[in-house]
């Protein structure tokens, strides 16, 4: 099932596009077929440099690195095809190939604040012998000293502890820093099911190293992978400590088909910032790979833009050269070339267009929310701890070096996801009671412009002396900025009471209905008597419109993580009638409807969680009361529904309802939560309060 666990049950993640390399025997390069057996008369391209064109503050015992969107024929790439130099001064070097991705390692440390210019020329071929239509350079600039900082494992895909694993999938491990490919060995990263190797390729991109294996794991079985200290990042300095995690597969593979949830630039934006990156968010990992910069391009007119293409989670990024033309109209296209770990491809190809303005985009970006929130005490020792981001960032950008939790001055050991505009940190073992923690986002998270935050977010909070019980949460991003948010509609009839903002996209100001709106002088939201809060629809003055966007794509996100969690607590409770019943804390999951005809008890700590998975419809009949008991709160509780919502007359519902159609909320009826549809919102003299 396609999923976006932020989770340690079940986040996936990796960022690889690379090479082969075999587990369990030597390396072999030099193999070249013709372009006349092959049929292949494409000319390859590049997909990814480090550094990135036009970085600042790059350390003076680097490597660079360049990364083709397919295999290059080794003998291709030397001293003269790969070239670095300062001015007119070439820097000797030498220059080493691993999979698809060239490493030009300087003889000695480069020159303090100046600007250098690699050059990759065209007698660089593919094994099909074509070559680079066109010499392709970029630049970068120096700092004054040298990176001496051992990397980290970021994050890892199956995290560690994850259970139900798919049996076909990949194994992936991310970085926080550049990765010199050719110490990614089957020596120094290696899989295995107790002391059995298991036999299978690598491959390698930026700052990831995938492990494929050779034919299905076995299922319900432990495997554990490890990555010794043999890595090194593009500056030579080894990890601190060998690394190594486990998890436990399940009984099947996966087949399902992965989708694409969130563009942004959204579909039909206009006014789009000159200095964009354009992202591309799926429902699922996908095998980095097929995230090329053939399978991912941009276009103005017929003509295709510069750019590197680069692939982190769940989140590809196409990053032009250089900026946009103003006042233009582009069409990105992802292909069915992205597939995913399982070999999967996407159904169709998916192709959307924005319109640039006359501006870029110099804001910094900001931090609204996070979770636990600041000076929060008595948080549960195994829970994450999230941040979500005003707007989207640059996934690349969100490592563990630039989110970062300490006990003190010690740092806690974990992994860190980004999906959607919702960063998680998720620790490797459970933090300490009654403890405090600082966690901080650095200015080194970037957004899709480039901007960083403009100083490093800090906040605290406590632990108590409780383990939370159930699921973790699911993360609703700037989705959660809202009480009522709805793709089509939100309307309202007789005496409603509405706590909290509300919010339409892509539909217009129009489809908010009988709320008597007035609009707010600068245009960017309206208010309403029956409203405590704020209105905002996709026509508003700027920035609501962007806003808007990227609320819907974090619902949407929401909604695929809560119907992706797997491994259900409970099945079928009561059939899909569900009657007089306590709820405990765990996963629910009905492959039908589920009718509520009396009252039901979520009984529960504050720190629990309850994600119900229903299939179809759910229906609280006529004044049925859902009573909450043990301290268990409204926010903690996910109702994610494949069809409609419909909350009877005068009922009493607690939580949070993911919908995947409508929310009708009949006369009188209450709601100690927030109403998510993927269609329309209506309300019947109906009190909504924000948890």
């Amino acid at each position: 099932m396609n999923h976006l666990p932020l989770t340690p049950k079940g986040i996936r993640r990796l960022m690889v596009l690379g090479a082969t390399l075999f587990l369990l025997a030597p390396l072999m390069t030099g193999c070249k077929s013709s372009s006349s057996a092959s049929g292949d008369t494409t000319s390859p391209t590049v997909s990814e440099t480090f550094p990135v064109s036009a970085a600042t503050g790059v350390a003076i015992n680097s490597s660079v690195f360049a990364t083709f969107g397919e295999a290059i024929d080794p003998k291709t790439l030397t001293t003269s095809s790969f070239t670095l130099s300062e001015g007119a001064n070439l820097v000797s070097s030498a220059v080493s190939y691993s999979g698809t991705t060239a490493v030009l390692k300087p003889a000695t440390n480069l020159k303090t604040n100046r600007t250098y210019t690699a050059t990759l020329n065209t007698g660089i071929r593919d094994v099909s012998f074509n070559a680079l239509a066109e010499k392709y350079t970029w630049s970068f600039t120096t700092k004054t000293t040298e990176d001496t900082t051992a990397p980290s494992v970021s994050l890892t895909i199956p995290i560690t502890g994850s259970t139900s694993v798919a049996i076909n999938t990949a194994v992936s491990a991310s970085f926080d820093a550049p990765i010199d490919p050719t110490t990614i060995t089957a020596a120094n990263f290696n899989l295995k099911a107790g002391t059995t190797l298991v036999s299978g390729t690598l491959s390698y991109t930026g700052s990831s190293a995938l492990i494929k294996p050779s034919s299905n794991l076995a299922a319900n079985t432990s495997y554990t992978a490890t990555i010794t200290t043999g890595v090194q990042d593009s500056a030579g300095n080894a990890l601190a400590a060998d690394y190594a995690w486990s998890f436990i597969t399940g009984a099947t593979a996966d087949t399902s088909i992965p989708t694409l949830l969130v563009m942004t630039p959204a579909n039909g934006a206009t006014a789009v910032a000159t200095n964009t990156s354009v992202s591309a968010t799926l429902s699922e990992p996908m095998d980095p790979t097929s995230v090329t910069s053939d399978s991912f391009t941009l276009k103005n007119g017929t003509t295709a833009v510069s750019g590197t293409v680069s692939y982190l989670g769940y989140t590809a990024t196409f990053k032009p050269l250089s900026a946009l033309a103003a006042s233009t109209t582009y069409t990105a296209v992802v292909t069915t070339g992205f597939k995913d770990l399982a070999g999967n491809a996407l159904a169709a190809a998916n192709t959307w267009t924005f319109t640039t303005g006359a501006t870029t985009d110099t804001t910094a970006p900001t931090v609204p929310l996070t979770s636990p929130a600041n000076g929060t005490t008595a948080v549960a020792n195994n829970r994450p701890v999230a941040v979500t981001f005003a707007e989207p960032m640059d996934p690349t950008s969100i490592t563990t070096s630039t989110f970062t939790v300490k006990k003190g001055t010690t740092p806690v050991i974990g992994t860190v996801a980004y999906v959607g505009s919702t960063a998680t940190f998720t620790p490797l073992s459970d933090l300490a009671f009654n403890t405090t923690y600082t966690a901080t986002i650095t200015t080194g998270a970037t957004d899709l412009a480039g901007n960083g935050l403009a100083s490093d977010y800090v906040w605290t909070f406590s632990t108590g002396t409780t383990t939370a019980l159930g699921p973790a949460p699911v993360f609703l991003g700037t989705a959660g900025n809202f009480v009522l948010l709805a793709k089509a509609a939100i309307s309202t009839t007789g005496t409603t009471a509405i706590t909290g903002d509300l919010g339409i996209s892509p539909a217009a100001t129009t489809y908010m209905t009988g709320f008597s709106l007035t609009n707010h002088s600068s245009n960017t939201y309206a208010t309403a008597a029956v409203v405590t809060g704020k209105l905002y629809a996709s026509d508003m003055t700027p920035p609501t419109p962007s806003n808007m966007t990227t609320a819907i794509g974090d619902l949407e996100i929401a909604y695929t993580d809560a119907a992706g969690r797997s491994i259900p607590d409970f099945i079928n409770t009561g059939a899909g009638t569900v009657s007089g019943l306590t709820l405990t804390p765990g996963l629910y999951k009905w492959g039908t409807g589920v009718y509520i005809p009396t009252a039901i008890t979520i009984s529960g700590a504050s720190n629990d969680v309850w994600i119900f998975q229903i299939a179809e419809t759910l229906t609280v009949a006529n004044g049925v009361i859902v009573t909450l008991a043990g301290g268990a709160l409204p926010e903690n509780i996910f109702w994610q529904v494949g069809g409609q919502v419909t909350l009877g007359t005068t009922s009493q519902f607690k939580g949070i309802i993911l919908a995947k159609t409508a929310v009708d909320m009949q006369t009188g009826a209450t709601l100690n939560g927030r109403a998510f549809a993927q269609t329309a919102v209506t309300l019947d003299a109906s009190t909504v309060t924000q948890p």
